[in-house]
């Protein structure tokens, strides 16, 4: 017998067959256990058919460099009492070495003076060397399931967001009735039942604060009502220019009073959503004729002014008319109290949106508080004089009914006048098709 090992992977046995010629070869691509049994066996039978020299010499004939092959008179070292007891019966015993992951296979070969030699083979390696393309093959199906498992998680979590980020979108777009729907635990859920929780406490303090406006400006309707009927029981009671004067200037300033109740009322109504995208009742305006009614509205109480409608074509847009004229009246007349001699509004007809600009000659807006003055009650300066007038408040009505046409108001500066440019800017909403 000669066992030979080609390469890394392939072993080539040759036995003589017994009273032949030829020999049996066998290619093997490893040594398993079981291989490794027979061949121990088979070795062991082989060599117990001659003895003294003879025996050694078949041992050389096998023993090679690939598969170590040892012939001694010492029992092995390593075994337990249980192994050498099976081992001197006959048996074939297989150690594994530890820390080596290799076999060494063990078997008493009996000589004819009554004594017996220890055959051992090895040590050879207990695993079977594992394709390189099965390795890649198989690392591939791994990861492959794993990314599949990573992107059904993240596509969950991902729709999870979307649907936080669009009921963000929703309340900061004044639907504070808006709440996601919590759907199990975990980081998400909690996540979205505090955004529900925060929405509600948003939505009562905003109702609550646009509850007690309202109520504090109808309460202040009837004390002022009273004061009015009190000045003019006074007025028929008296012939004293003096004193009507004075009460002429009680006059303006209860009027005053009035109009800044009025503002808050609809500042209220537009903030809290009585009036939103849904319930506007829109219709088809022009926007010329509403600019001239504005500008015929407003003229008679600035002579002193020059207000002009610019030339051009007709333009239409779909709009609430008594809530898209009143902030264009706001605008005029916040031009008006500020202008030293002309106001001019243009209406222009872009590709997607309807432009109404609103142009002055004072002296315009700073670029650091273009954005402040369209906060409740703020103004660029602390003058409360019946000059300046106005109560911080046009503006911001004229913001929140943009917002709800889908449109925008900005300011900038009147490149033909010198003073500031309020623009108006309304999306072109197509026709329904019947």
């Amino acid at each position: 017998m000669l066992v030979v090992m080609e390469g890394e992977e392939t072993w080539r046995m040759f036995l003589r067959l017994p009273g032949e010629g030829r020999i049996l070869e066998a290619r093997l691509s490893g040594l398993n256990e079981r291989q490794l049994r027979g061949l121990a066996q088979m070795l062991g039978d082989w060599l117990a058919e001659v003895d003294g020299e003879a025996r050694q010499q078949r041992l050389e004939s096998v023993t090679s460099q690939a598969l170590a092959i040892r012939l001694s008179h010492l029992a092995p070292d390593g075994l337990d009492s249980h192994q050498l007891t099976r081992l001197r019966e006959g048996e074939l015993v297989i150690r594994l070495l530890p820390g080596h992951w290799a076999l060494t296979v063990y078997l008493a070969v009996p000589s004819a003076d009554g004594t017996r030699q220890w055959l051992s083979i090895g040590p050879v390696s207990a695993l079977e060397p594992t394709p390189i393309s099965l390795l890649l093959l198989v690392l591939l199906i791994m990861l492959g399931v794993l990314a599949a498992i990573i992107y059904l998680i993240v596509r969950g979590v991902e729709a999870r967001l979307a649907r936080l980020e669009l009921a963000a979108g929703r309340i900061a777009g004044g639907r504070l009735d808006t709440r996601v729907k919590v759907d199990g635990g975990g980081f998400i859920g909690r996540v979205g039942m505090a955004f529900n929780a925060m929405a509600a406490q948003v939505q009562s303090l905003l109702r609550s604060q646009q509850e007690m406006i309202r109520a504090v400006s109808h309460e202040l309707r009837t004390p002022v009502a009273r004061i009015r009927f009190a000045m003019q029981m006074v007025e028929d009671m008296t012939e004293d220019p003096a004193i009507r004067r004075q009460l002429r200037g009680i006059d303006g300033d209860i009027e005053e009073l009035d109009q800044l109740i009025d503002e808050i009322l609809t500042y209220a109504r537009l903030d809290s959503g009585i009036v939103n995208g849904a319930n506007l009742e829109r219709s088809r305006i022009d926007c010329r004729a509403m600019a001239m009614r504005v500008i015929d509205t407003l003229a008679p109480l600035h002579a002193h002014l020059q207000l002009e409608l610019a030339p051009g074509p007709d333009v239409e847009v779909l709009a609430d008319p008594r809530y898209l004229q009143r902030a264009l009246q706001n605008l005029v007349a916040n031009a008006c109290r500020h202008a030293q001699s002309r106001v001019r509004v243009q209406v222009t007809e872009e590709t997607r949106l309807v432009r109404l600009d609103i142009e002055d000659d004072g002296p315009g807006v700073p670029d650091t508080e273009r954005q402040m003055i369209f906060k409740p009650f703020a103004r660029l300066d602390d003058s409360r004089t019946r000059r300046s007038g106005g109560y911080g408040l046009g503006l911001s009505i004229v913001q929140k009914v943009m917002a709800w046409h889908g449109g925008s108001v900005v300011v900038d500066d009147s490149q033909e006048l010198g003073g500031a440019r309020f623009s108006l800017l309304l999306p072109i909403v197509p026709p329904k098709r019947a």
